[in-house]
């Protein structure tokens, strides 16, 4: 009952049923998002070899635009990064040192999740 209350939640967080203000993008903002994630995408990819699934989602929240970049490993556990950059940010642009960090987390990441769900059992085919 407490998410009915128009009390309830974290202060800086719109309420259920309240307008968002301020937090659409325009046309071009979103142009310049999918970009900003299809070169997060595509990076990624660059780092991890054939197997591995990457993709991204856009999607409205209740505080703006959310940007996902997943992926799904052969084995183990998908890894995901998402982030809900403001109009400012987008106008300012990524660095590519900034979509690089992500890229690299992320497929360090997956990497990760390969060698935990393998484990020390496998005998290596090669030395």
């Amino acid at each position: 009952m407490n998410g009915n209350n128009p009390y309830a939640g974290a202060p800086g967080v719109t309420g259920a049923g309240q307008p968002t203000h301020g937090a659409e993008l325009t046309g071009e903002q979103m142009d310049s998002l999918r970009r900003v994630v299809a070169g997060i995408v595509s990076r990624t990819e660059s780092y991890l070899p054939e197997g591995f699934a990457v993709g991204s989602e856009l999607s409205t929240g209740p505080n703006g635009p959310l940007a996902t970049v997943a992926v799904h490993p052969p084995v183990g556990h998908p890894v995901s990064a998402g982030f809900s950059p403001d109009a400012d940010e987008l106008d300012a642009g990524l660095t590519d040192e900034d979509r690089d960090e992500v890229a690299r987390g992320l497929a360090a990441s997956a990497a990760f999740q390969v060698m935990s769900a393998v484990g020390d059992d496998i005998t290596p085919a090669a030395r």
